[in-house]
């Protein structure tokens, strides 16, 4: 007779998500499943509204990562103007970008991972949390918190304001940098340049520490996509799309991101409301592939900055071909925040970000535009179809998440297999199966997280519905 346990919610995530694992009648796991709970819409409301509008919009899907919304509409909005923005407009998005990739990446690292890394598994609920981390080690608590502020602060200083900004538009930007936010950017590089150092020589220890969790922690095949620049080195706001298999082998390079279609399926699957992307060459679910820091540094062939350089050297000595473990998303977060770092110090040197060519102006000249850039999470496309008002017939916009929905059952998947044997369900095992889901850092919605004591309840059902077993965190079995 099988049985199923359910996590729900699953906790220190953006959004709202449930794991649904399968037993066998020896209590062991036959299937795991990942599933998105809430439903929001955009792509339906979204229609009849005029494209121009849509950078104003889309940001508002998730409070973590608008800034990503807002540059993968305006650049669709480019494409149905059918204009090249200026260079200085290019410069400011991509500063913006690396101002979002630094304070998420802050976010998903030492807010909602480092609590299970470095207070343990076992630490109880109510302070294995940011609040006991703060309690455990103020310093590199408020290191983090920092680290976040100043990627937040960069945003602020181009778009105004730290969430939700109204700056970039179809054909450029509202405005430049000022010599004013030039210098308070400057000012905080060396503590920022310090903070990275400690958070990797921190993750150092941690590689020693872990070494069962990389290899049970979504440790296995996929492909892998990302963009990257002619020569294959790292991108954040360009370049074309490369596609690497599990041994590190290019099976695809170049492609241009705007015709995504020609390479990427979308499916549906019953038990989410999150669609599952795949490689269309090779099917569905066969052409799975993973997006993300991991995957970006798996497809690049170079950072393009020393600091970084030098680390993804050592990150590439983590796998035999690709890096296929999903908890080194970890470690991979920590090298891109390193790599933004010093790509800002570089670009506060050119002198273009101060021009006053911000914006190409131009009417409707394409019926559909793709715009794609790499999200924290992963890449992300912006798809819009217009009449020939310029309002929008049809929206469809490709996040990051659900291209790891299959990857992240899978990962689910294997670590339950790995630690529940003849229905044992300690608290602490609940909490390594979530983490599978927060080396992803999946954003499902701009949500609040619980901390403290979770409320999170695990039943074990018959498939008659009864109910055999309920485990309440923290609060004894019945």
């Amino acid at each position: 007779m099988s049985k199923r346990i359910v996590i729900d919610p699953v906790t220190r995530i953006e959004g709202h998500a449930k794991i649904s694992i399968f037993l066998d009648d020896a209590g062991n796991v036959l299937d795991a499943e990942f599933h998105v709970v809430e439903f929001r819409g955009f792509e339906k409301f979204c229609e009849g509204r005029p494209f121009s509008e849509m950078p104003g919009i889309t940001p508002r899907i998730c409070g973590i990562c608008p800034v990503s919304h807002l540059l993968a509409s305006a650049k669709a909005g480019d494409a149905i103007m059918a204009v090249k923005i200026p260079p200085a407009a290019d410069k400011l998005r991509r500063l913006m970008n690396l101002g979002q990739f630094i304070q998420s990446h802050a976010l998903s690292f030492f807010h909602l991972s480092a609590p299970d890394l470095l207070l343990g598994w076992d630490t109880p609920p109510p302070q294995r949390n940011v609040f006991g981390l703060i309690a455990s080690n103020t310093e590199l608590a408020r290191a983090g918190i920092r680290l976040r502020q100043f990627g937040q602060e960069i945003i602020e200083m181009l778009g105004g304001k730290k969430i939700h900004p109204a700056w970039a538009v179809p054909g450029g930007v509202r405005s430049a940098l000022t010599n004013e936010g030039r210098a308070g950017i400057r000012a905080w590089l060396p503590e920022v340049y310090a903070t990275s150092k400690i958070a990797l020589d921190l993750f150092n220890k941690i590689l020693e520490s872990h070494k069962r969790e990389i290899q049970i922690f979504g440790n296995f095949p996929s492909l892998f996509m990302g963009l990257v620049d002619a020569e294959g080195t790292w991108e954040h706001h360009g370049g074309k799309l490369r596609f690497v298999d599990s041994s590190g082998s290019v099976i695809a390079d170049q492609l241009d991101p705007q015709k995504y279609y020609e390479f990427i399926g979308e499916a549906v699957q019953k038990s989410s409301y999150l669609k599952s992307p795949y490689y269309s060459p090779l099917g569905f679910p066969d052409g799975m592939y993973r997006v993300g820091p991991l995957a970006r540094l798996n497809v690049s062939e170079q950072m393009g900055t020393p600091k970084a350089e030098a680390e993804l050297k050592k990150f590439k000595k983590l796998g035999r071909g690709a890096v296929s473990s999903s908890f080194l998303y970890h470690y991979a977060r920590l090298i891109e925040i390193l790599a933004s770092i010093e790509r800002v110090e570089a670009a506060l040197e050119d002198p273009e970000l101060f021009s006053e060519d911000l914006r190409a102006d131009a009417g409707i000249n394409s019926s559909r535009g793709v715009g794609v850039s790499e999200a924290p999470r992963g890449t992300l496309f912006h798809d819009y179809t217009v009449d020939r008002g310029g309002l929008l017939t049809k929206v469809n916009l490709i996040v990051a998440t659900g291209q790891n929905n299959l990857a992240m059952n899978q990962t689910v998947t294997q670590i339950a297999r790995y630690y529940i044997r003849n229905h044992d369900v300690p608290e602490p095992l609940l909490n390594r199966i979530e983490h599978g889901i927060r080396c992803y850092d999946p954003c499902l919605s701009c949500s609040t997280h619980a901390v403290g004591q979770m409320p999170l309840q695990v039943r074990l059902i018959a498939p008659d519905g009864a109910v055999l077993k309920i485990i309440n965190r923290g609060l004894g079995q019945s």
